[in-house]
């Protein structure tokens, strides 16, 4: 029977109760990967993350100036997140599967600088707010784009290593965000007047970045739309989308749920640890500008070389959900290593939220690579984006408020700490138990052939 036949038929079983058999797309017919193309993909996830992610050193300072609580700034960088790509992620993602790509990607990155441009400005919280929400949407919406044109880019022996360069420009991304806020915080804070006047240091390093993530971003000018390939069915309808997932609900739920649990965890970490840095380990901006950002660039190196080699090898394999089992393990690990924010050294601290970092990485390019493998083209847009609902509205932004709740709790803003390891353990737990049924239902994918490169 051939697959588009068969995929409908399962349509049909759906609708009337029955159970349905899963069917998964032909081989790509992309003959050659065009890695050129990829790189700038990369470097525009790069500059995008850079963008979103620089506000986080800076967040403690920023909360001074503007005279916040904990609460709020949880309700910026939670619901100011996450909120915008719940309510879009649907349109965002039929675009996606039927529209011109590139020219999505485009306003994209003119929200994530402008966004950024415009926190240098702001007074008050609903402006802070606003700009972070503008900010974000752009930066995180760009991935799925991103993750679909590389994927009509690339062969599908190929998925991994391409999935493994553009998570390597998210990873550097955080990094650098790191790095570069702080050190810009510090050099301003000693230099104030040097460059725009008398104005906070927060906000100096905002604008730097700005123009800095400009010139990243600027490829996706020259980058074309690439040919739309893995293609099972042709309706611009999100219904038989939909009841195609549906007939993987036994594989998806329960990796939906896998990779919320990492959400939660690294939003939380990504959010609280410079906080708790600068208030339980007396650290500046400047100080530990450097090593964080070192740490993140080496678990995004070192853990989607794993993810990716673990995936690859998994999918060769044939064997029932062996592409997952690098997912399964970092879930093992990251349940202990949760508890950085309460390690009696900096040292301690250091280590253990490299491994927490490490172990987001992995799971972040084995679930990217899952949905590229086995879901096909016309699918891969709806599927993030139902899994891009559920992580904004749970994991962006109900994590850091986890933790800010959490926190005033056990006695108010000084168990920030203890409450984060506390919400880093619990979701690494949800975590480990969505990924092993996972395994249990994915499906047998076809060993991916060898190609041109």
């Amino acid at each position: 029977m051939p697959e588009n036949e068969s995929l409908s038929l399962d349509g049909d079983r759906i609708l009337r109760g029955q159970s349905a058999e899963v069917t998964f797309p032909p081989p790509s017919t992309v003959q050659r990967t065009a890695w050129g193309a990829i790189v700038l993909l990369a470097i525009m996830l790069f500059g995008g993350t850079l963008m979103r992610a620089v506000f986080g050193p800076l967040q403690d300072a920023a909360k001074i100036d503007l005279r916040i609580s904990d609460v709020q700034m949880g309700i910026v960088q939670g619901l100011g997140t996450g909120g915008p790509i719940a309510l879009l992620s649907v349109p965002i993602a039929w675009f996606i599967d039927h529209g011109n790509r590139k020219r999505l990607l485009v306003v994209l990155m003119l929200l994530c600088v402008g966004g950024t441009f415009w926190t240098s400005f702001v007074h008050s919280l609903p402006g802070l707010f606003m700009s972070r929400t503008i900010g974000s949407l752009g930066a995180l919406a760009a991935i799925s784009v991103v993750i679909s044109m590389a994927a009509d880019m690339s062969t599908r022996a190929h998925r991994g290593k391409v999935l493994l360069l553009l998570s390597l420009g998210v990873w550097a991304g955080l990094a650098a965000a790191v790095a570069v806020g702080g050190t810009l915080f510090d050099y301003f804070d000693h230099h104030a007047d040097w460059l725009f006047g008398p104005t906070a240091s927060w906000r100096e390093a905002h604008i730097v970045v700005a123009f800095i993530g400009a010139v990243l971003v600027a490829p996706v000018l020259v980058i074309r739309e690439p040919g739309r390939h893995e293609i099972e069915t042709h309706s611009t309808s999100v219904t038989p989308a939909l009841r195609a997932l549906w007939a993987k609900k036994q594989f998806l739920a329960p990796l939906f749920v896998g990779q919320l649990g990492v959400v939660m965890a690294e939003t939380a970490a990504g959010i609280w640890s410079a906080p708790v840095l600068i208030r339980d380990y007396h650290q500046t901006p400047g100080q530990f500008a450097g090593w964080v950002g070192g740490a993140i660039l080496f678990s995004g190196i070192l853990g989607s070389a794993i993810g990716a080699v673990s995936a690859d090898r998994g999918q060769r394999s044939g064997k029932r959900g062996a592409l997952l089992y690098g997912a399964v393990m970092a879930s093992v690990v990251a349940i202990p290593v949760a508890f950085f924010p309460i390690m009696p050294t900096l040292t301690g601290f250091a280590i253990l939220f490299t491994l927490v970092m490490l172990c987001g990485t992995i799971h972040d390019i084995v679930s990217s690579i899952a949905v590229t493998v086995m879901i096909p083209n016309e699918e891969r847009g709806i599927c993030m984006a139902l899994f891009g609902i559920v992580r904004s509205i749970i994991g962006f932004s109900l994590a850091p408020l986890l933790v800010t709740w959490g926190s005033l709790a056990l006695g108010g803003e000084s168990h920030l700490a203890f409450s984060l390891a506390i919400v880093g353990a619990v979701t690494g737990v949800l975590s480990l138990a969505g990924y092993a049924l996972c395994v249990r239902h994915a499906p047998i994918v076809e060993p991916a052939r060898p190609s041109q490169a």
